[in-house]
């Protein structure tokens, strides 16, 4: 058994298709704690996100981990490339402010169903800090956005369709 997530056999991660990410940091360390450090990979998230043709509905950074509610935008948009220039070009500049390795080897990708509703998902996704018994509420947590949405059209969005 590989000790590393495997991708499904069968699908090419091509498309336009729906992905929740999960990108841990290396060794589970707790980078994302610090506005400056979460604003540098961001921007680089946003930077792949341009390239590749994948829209970020919604995104999470937790302290040792980041989520993304990802959709390609194009026939062409691949995951793999994403996934691969999204930690490449943050990784290169987190480690030049830093010093430090940014990110564990692999992912977790769980590719979504066409039953299962964005908004839904996008809710999963900023509610994490109050599971994680962070915070009371996603609104007074400040490490999560949208690339599509502003926070309050996020709140908005997740909300219509509950």
């Amino acid at each position: 058994m590989p000790s590393y997530p495997e991708h499904l056999r069968g699908f090419d991660y091509t498309g336009p298709n729906r992905y929740f990410l999960t990108m841990c940091t290396n060794q589970r360390a707790r980078y994302f704690v610090e506005g400056q450090l979460i604003a540098l990979v961001s921007e680089q998230f946003q930077r792949a996100s341009r390239e590749q043709a994948f829209a970020v509905i919604a995104y999470c950074f937790m302290p040792d981990h980041v989520h993304l509610l990802i959709a390609g935008e194009r026939d062409d948009a691949d995951l793999k490339r994403f996934t691969k220039y999204a930690k490449q070009y943050s990784g290169f500049y987190f480690r030049q402010r830093t010093g430090l390795a940014l990110w564990q080897r692999y992912c977790y990708e769980r590719v979504l169903r066409n039953a299962e509703a964005t908004p839904v998902v996008a809710r999963y996704t900023i509610a994490n800090p109050v599971r994680a018994g962070i915070v009371q509420s996603p609104a007074d947590y400040p490490f999560w956005g949208s690339f599509l949405y502003t926070r309050e059209a996020l709140l908005e969005y997740i909300e219509r369709a509950a």
